[in-house]
């Protein structure tokens, strides 16, 4: 259990509005953080093991700090790329109906998508299950070997760079629903068989997550390359655009930008996207781009069943009602829920975000706008539930016109709807949502998993 613990002075408020009669007030350089949701200048608290620090404002996490965070991620994502393996190695699933079935491997749910001609929706499939979490495992295994040997391999930086474009495409718990609701579609018309792959891919999923969860991003860095001293004369509980202070979103670097041009963060190189005001654009157009999408993918079969030469088409209502009349409320919650509530919400969501930053009042409060768009960000990529069952479906039912799955026109259409609602949310800028927030913070939250007090008024120069 989470519990609040402690509060952390960072500045007090002499600090941050000296008179005009008081000398200037030295701040502390080092472990200094901008807060990319709400864009608050911070300094990070002493933390332990088990420990996360927030920002006080917008309650965003800054740091979740592990317990020996190097050996811990390494034993993890060995055990995660070895469940890997052998889920793609063995059989996934199969099903018999009157002596007659077939049996499918993990790949093929990409493959057989690829040979009628849905390369869109195979490389989907394949990159968000298979190919990214891999490429993360490896590149995590890499980074941790590295560590543990108080010696970097090669190309380090750059691989832990990419680690956190990663994380938001990998999907690999979605594709476990996916294959739970497609073995229910099917369930009572054949024999269902659960490939030794299929429990070896849920332990997969599981860990998967744990490994995410286990990186220290924070410490990674440091011990990468260690953090140099930010910028002169930065006042803690103000935002950092208003210094020209931009904070690295790979490495978490405080680093001094100008309005002239380009800058890259001087520790990782990662380039730095400062605050200048309200700007959607980007958000707008995939937004409307996802809208167009999202017509044809409820108007056109997403699924085109035949059975004993009979072809039925269905749409994605058309499947929700379907198991409404069959009487599996559950499975059809889940796939109205995935499908089509929250693809509409987030649109709508993300909307009513991009035209409530402009306005200087709101019903809600700027945390609670914060909390939506976080909610909206998360729920996203649930909506390929639906693309992961018409992939399971088409590769395991392939019998001719004795019984047989294809993927309809929507299918693509569906798809990119996911991805581009994706995109949008992740191209919104939630520092937006306080742009007329004026009061500065001058604490930092605390958070550890026991109850143990920790010493909260001490004026030390924080550190990892």
């Amino acid at each position: 259990m989470i519990t609040d613990v402690s509060l952390v002075d960072i500045a007090s408020p002499e600090q941050i509005q000296p008179s005009a009669h008081s000398a200037p007030v030295k701040v502390s350089r080092r472990r200094l953080r901008v807060c990319h949701e709400c864009d608050l200048l911070l300094a990070l608290p002493r933390l332990k093991s088990g420990e996360k620090a927030e920002c006080p404002r917008c309650q965003h996490t800054l740091v979740r700090r592990q317990t020996n965070p190097a050996e811990r991620s390494l034993a993890l994502a060995f055990a995660t790329l070895i469940a890997l393996v052998l889920s793609v190695a063995f059989p996934f699933l199969s099903f018999n109906i009157s002596g007659i079935g077939n049996g499918i491997a993990l790949t093929d749910t990409a493959s057989a998508l690829m040979s009628l001609h849905y390369p869109l929706v195979a490389l989907s499939v394949l990159l968000t299950v298979i190919v990214l979490p891999c490429l993360y495992l490896c590149s995590l295994i890499w980074l941790c070997v590295g560590m543990t040997r108080n010696k970097l391999l090669p190309r380090s930086h750059r691989i832990a760079r990419t680690l956190g474009y990663m994380t938001p495409w990998m999907m690999a718990d979605v594709f476990v629903i996916g294959t739970l609701v497609s073995l229910i579609k099917i369930i009572g018309m054949a024999d269902i068989e659960l490939g030794l792959s299929f429990w070896t891919f849920c332990a997969y999923a599981i860990l998967l997550l744990l490994t995410t969860q286990s990186v220290d991003r924070d410490w990674l860095w440091q011990h990468l390359d260690p953090e140099p001293k930010a910028p002169n004369h930065a006042q803690l509980g103000f935002s950092a655009s208003l210094q020209g202070l931009a904070g690295c979103n790979t490495c978490g670097l405080v680093n001094r930008v100008s309005s002239l041009g380009k800058a890259r963060c001087k520790r990782c190189g990662e380039l730095l996207h400062p605050y200048h005001g309200v700007n959607n654009q980007a958000t707008l157009a995939l937004l409307f781009a996802s809208v167009l999408m999202y017509l044809p993918a409820n108007l056109y079969p997403i699924m085109v069943t035949t059975s004993l030469g009979d072809t039925q088409a269905s749409t994605i209502l058309g499947g929700v009602l379907m198991f409404f009349q069959h009487g599996d409320w559950p499975i059809a919650i889940i796939i109205l829920t995935a499908s089509v509530l929250v693809p509409v919400c987030k649109m709508l969501a993300l909307l009513w975000l991009c035209y409530i930053v402009r306005q200087p009042k709101s019903v809600l409060s700027p945390l609670s706008r914060n909390r939506l768009y976080r909610i909206t960000e998360f729920i996203g990529r649930w909506s390929m539930v639906d693309v992961f069952v018409v992939a399971i479906l088409v590769a395991l039912i392939r019998n001719g016109s004795l019984m047989s799955v294809e993927p309809g026109a929507a299918a693509i259409s569906f798809t990119a709807v996911v991805i581009l609602t994706m995109l949008a949310a992740i191209l919104f800028d939630p520092r937006s949502i306080w742009l007329h927030t004026a009061p500065p913070l001058t604490h930092i939250s605390q958070h550890a998993s026991s109850t143990k007090s920790l010493s909260s008024t001490s004026k030390e120069e924080p550190h990892v």
